[in-house]
This record gives C-alpha cells, sequence and structure tokens, in this order.
C-alpha cells in the first residue's frame, strides 16, 4: 500500500497533545510511520512536502519534520503535468498547497493521502469522484487497517 502523508500529518506528533484528538493522530500517524519502516507501507512524498516543510518557522519543530520525512520511499517530482491538476483542484476550491499534495499523491499513485487538515477531508468528501486518490484522517484510516 502506498502512502502519502501531507504536511499536517507529519507535524501533528510534534504538537500540543492535551486534547484527545490531537493525541489519537499523533499516535495513529507514528504508528503507520512505523508500519512503512518496517515495510509494510511505502511512504511516498514529494518536492511539495519538502518546501512546505521548508517554510516551518521554528528550527527545532522542522527538523524533527524533516527526519519523520526522510523515511520515505520515493519523492515525487514536479511537473507541468502536476502543476495543470493543481490549478484544476485550486477551481474546485482546494488551497494550493492541498491542491499540490493532492496531485502529487495521484501522480504517486498512492493508496491514500493522509491529513489531519478537517477542511482537507471535507472538500475532498465533497469531490472524491474526481480525486483519484483517497484522503482519509490517519485515525480513521489505521483503524480500517487493523479491522482488515
Amino acid at each position: 500500500m502506498k502512502i502519502y502523508f501531507d504536511v499536517c500529518c507529519l507535524n501533528r506528533p510534534f504538537d500540543n497533545h492535551t486534547q484527545d484528538k490531537i493525541r489519537l493522530e499523533s499516535e495513529a500517524i507514528l504508528a503507520i510511520l512505523d508500519h512503512c519502516q518496517q515495510g509494510k507501507h511505502i511512504f511516498i512524498s514529494s518536492e511539495v512536502v519538502n518546501f512546505e516543510i521548508s517554510k516551518i518557522s521554528d528550527p527545532i519543530k522542522k527538523q524533527k519534520v524533516i527526519l519523520l520525512s526522510s523515511i520515505s520511499n520515493t519523492c515525487i517530482i514536479a511537473d507541468n503535468n502536476l502543476e495543470k491538476r493543481a490549478m484544476k483542484l485550486e477551481d474546485l476550491n482546494f488551497s494550493g498547497f492541498d491542491a499540490l499534495h493532492i496531485a502529487s499523491a495521484e501522480k504517486g499513485k498512492a493508496d491514500v493521502l493522509l491529513t489531519t487538515d478537517d477542511n482537507l477531508l471535507r472538500k475532498a468528501l465533497q469531490n472524491k469522484s474526481i480525486l483519484k486518490v483517497r484522503v482519509e484522517n490517519p485515525v480513521k484510516w489505521l483503524m480500517e487497517e487493523i479491522e482488515k
């Protein structure tokens, strides 16, 4: 299974865990990343992820997120087709980075794009017939995988 993590996911383990939702999402993300390291899944990243990580202002958090992203198996390179797809997704009201992440995940033929961004999840659900990748919350996705 090919998994694409957006930067919200990669940041989540380093967020404040006082809220149950954040703590659960962090645990799920770390478990999924562990499965990737064990070879059970393929972790797909992208130039878009790398660029967005470079914009993290907290240098300590940035280094931690870089370390997590470094275990990826593949890095999707942005090209004209990816940018054209992202522009079409922006026309559907996806934000710039969200559109680029979806286009990258689609180009990499990811089975799922994991995000903790509720707005992205809502828009993806509304446009699921148009998307070429499933977009899910990591907790929900992991629970479905465990039940298989």
